[in-house]
């Protein structure tokens, strides 16, 4: 190998990643509205929505989606941390009812799309703003347990999103190397917002889920993609996969 072309490998070795986390509900798991309709059980359930007009607060559930649904009730409850997690565990339970009554599907491809990076030398970390309880069920009717290396919640990290700490929690559980060596993408503005907070090499919006084009290119978006499956796609066109996967 010559000088030049040792260089060009030191180079590319220093930009490919090591680590990609992905959202669950909206950009590996679909969603169809059972987020929201969780949501509006639980505040019709609890009251916790009741000090303000329901469109007003399903504006914020639309907004704020992809965030730690005990931070998103406390907001709805005016603060009243009791409530919010009085609700917070009726959305739990409702998610899970509308589950049992629909099961639960994959984005199209997505399954196939993880195996695809991790076949190409990337470990692949789930995040959710769900509760363990939750997270677990939906894997599990998924049949992923064996799929990816981590499912996180805001529970095991701190905080959830828009805070960087799932995305930083999972580099630290994969010993991935740096944060510039970590791929992030989701379908909402926290997602970004969150991979962008935690620095992360690369930061990708897909649009199966909350919200659209304009609003994650806003947040940072690197890349804005149909769906999961464009992403290993946009990461080789970067350069940014490990050379095992190019040689």
């Amino acid at each position: 190998m010559t000088a030049a072309q040792e260089e060009s490998r030191a180079l590319e070795e220093a930009r490919a990643l090591e680590l990609v986390v992905l959202d669950m509900a909206g950009t590996t798991v679909l969603d169809d509205g059972v987020v929201e309709t969780a949501f509006q059980r639980a505040a019709e359930r609890t009251g916790v929505a009741d000090r303000m007009p329901w469109d007003d607060a399903l504006a914020h559930v639309r907004a704020t989606m992809g965030q730690s649904k005990i931070d998103v009730f406390t907001y709805l409850a005016g603060g009243d941390r009791a409530a919010a997690e009085r609700a917070t565990a009726a959305f739990e339970g409702a998610y899970a009812e509308i589950v049992a009554e629909q099961g639960v599907t994959e984005i199209p491809g997505a399954a196939d799309a993880i195996q695809g990076l991790k076949d190409a030398g990337l470990s692949v970390v789930l995040t959710t703003g769900f509760a363990p309880v939750t997270r677990d069920a939906l894997i599990d009717g998924l049949g992923w347990g064996g799929l990816v290396d981590l499912v996180l919640s805001p529970v095991d990290a701190g905080r959830g999103r828009p805070a960087p700490d799932l995305v930083l929690t999972a580099l630290i559980r994969t010993q991935t190397s740096s944060v510039a060596a970590v791929a992030v993408a989701g379908d909402t503005v926290s997602d970004v917002e969150s991979g962008r907070r935690a620095g992360a090499g690369f930061v990708a919006g897909v649009l199966t889920g909350a919200h659209d084009v304009r609003a994650l290119t806003d947040a940072g978006a690197d890349a804005v993609l149909a769906d999961v499956t464009g992403l290993h796609g946009a990461l080789a066109e970067r350069g940014l996969l490990p050379l095992v996967a190019t040689v």
